[in-house]
């Protein structure tokens, strides 16, 4: 019995300790035509699902790039240390 919970315990500890990894999603959409010469991100990081200020739009993106007409839009989505309990969100804006 000794042996089932010291190997359950090894087994939750090597997951929550797992780093998930960083996914990068182009979205689709924006102006086909603009010309790519700026570049703006924003982003954040969120901790258990629900703490951490994240004003990580297209908009605030866009904003912080001074973009008017965008080109394209990245999405990048990464989990940090301990399975994941802190989620970090980056997103790319390029436009003219």
């Amino acid at each position: 019995m000794k042996k089932a919970i010291i190997i359950v315990a090894l087994a939750f500890a090597v997951v929550a300790l797992m780093g998930c990894p960083t996914v990068n999603l182009p979205i689709p959409g924006g102006v086909g035509t603009a010309s790519i010469v700026k570049t703006g991100t924003a982003e954040g990081t969120i901790i258990l699902g629900a703490f951490g200020n994240v004003d990580a739009g297209i908009a605030t993106a866009a904003k912080n790039g001074g973009i008017t007409r965008i080109a394209s839009v990245d999405l990048e989505v990464g989990g940090l240390m301990l399975g994941g309990i802190t989620r970090t969100y980056k997103l790319t804006v390029t436009g003219e």
